[in-house]
């Protein structure tokens, strides 16, 4: 007779503990293995499904864990995920209903060329899969007093926190104009979304692909949307974009009225780096202020200890003997006079300037 499901599952965190028992690890971290959704554990959450919208990009649905404190439409999330053994770190705008009741969050990427993540989650990955999470971040959102006009202007993947913005509070928007670009008309996520939003009269859909109609001219405004000075603007998409409406509205007078959403690879604006030195191993390199040392050792070559991808956290913490390091997740700088033996987690601190490491 098959065990039940309760009690395999609890064989199953046993063994786990049993394998990584060798490894020096705190209290948490068994419980961690047990249940790593677990309130008070580091933020995790595990996908749920992954559906197409395009060839290129796809909604991936996650269930967070216990300790997940909510959004507002528009912000963005850091999810972490291993690739080849090694955990890389991406932001994401989140694009689900906050009123679903069902607990799950999503979000939508479109798979880049060369984009070890981006490939990663619409093309391999598989439902269960864990993910680390960050929570939620970002001040590109709707103001607490909704407009009574407003303007959308996206591009590509920059519909994926307007999207978010429509789906909470496009019945609340009193009258709305949407302008998306995308390379193609198969390009546009959310197509038939946002064409049902139009059919509907709930918003004005304009949409310019780019292989018809070329790249689009903000020159274009004024016929599209006669009374855009007079609207609260979001802008999200490629940089080229970005400027020009920055631009187009700084020389209207109207920089107040825009608010523009660039898309970043962290919660915030890595330091400058710096040389990390691995004193025992005898192994040198510049790091960037935006890769985690546990990346830029591997890379290196190092072995580099890491429970992380067991789910076990805090097998990364090493002694930096000095120097400096960031907190990706908060902005944080760490320091170490020589002779102070810093701890250090290595899978979320970044070189800030100098450090030595003991490894």
């Amino acid at each position: 007779m098959d065990s039940p499901k309760p009690l395999a599952g609890l064989l199953d965190g046993a063994r786990k503990v049993a394998q990584a028992i060798a490894t020096p690890l705190v209290p948490a971290d068994y419980l961690d293995l047990l249940d790593p959704m677990r309130s008070g554990a580091d933020l995790r959450g595990r996908i749920v499904s992954i559906t197409p919208e395009t060839a290129d990009a796809a909604t991936v649905t996650i269930r967070p864990g216990r300790g997940w404190a909510g959004h507002r439409p528009g912000q963005y999330i850091r999810i972490g995920i291993d690739v080849d053994g090694v955990r890389h770190w991406r932001a994401y705008s989140l694009t689900h209903r906050s009123d679903s009741g069902d607990g799950l969050i999503s979000i939508t990427t479109k798979a880049i060329p060369d984009g070890k993540v981006s490939n990663q989650l619409v093309r391999a990955t598989a439902p269960g899969t864990l993910v680390m999470l960050d929570q939620a971040t970002g001040d590109f959102t709707l103001p607490q007093t909704l407009p009574a006009r407003a303007l959308f202007l996206t591009a590509g993947s920059g519909i994926t926190p307007v999207i978010g913005m429509l789906r909470n509070h496009l019945d609340d928007l009193p009258d709305v104009a949407h302008i998306h670009c995308a390379p193609t008309e198969a390009d546009v996520i959310f197509r038939d979304e946002l064409r049902g939003y139009a059919a509907a009269s709930r918003l004005t859909l304009h949409e310019n692909h780019d292989d018809v109609a070329g790249i689009f001219n903000l020159a274009s405004l004024d016929e599209l949307v006669p009374d855009w000075r007079e609207r609260e603007v979001w802008v999200c998409g490629p940089t080229g974009l970005l400027d020009a409406a920055e631009a187009h509205w700084e020389s209207a007078g109207l920089a107040d009225q825009l608010h523009v959403e660039r898309f970043r690879p962290s919660v915030v604006e890595p330091g400058e780096g710096g040389t990390v030195t691995f004193e025992r191993t005898g192994i040198t390199l510049e790091a960037d202020g935006g890769t985690p040392i546990l990346d830029a050792g591997e890379a290196a070559g190092v072995l580099m200890p890491s429970g992380c991808r067991m789910g076990i956290c805090f097998g990364c913490v090493v002694t930096m003997r000095e120097g400096a390091v960031r907190d990706l997740r908060t902005g944080d700088i760490t320091t170490g006079e020589d002779g102070e033996d810093v701890r250090i987690q290595t899978c979320i601190s970044a070189a800030a300037g100098r450090c030595d490491i003991d490894l």
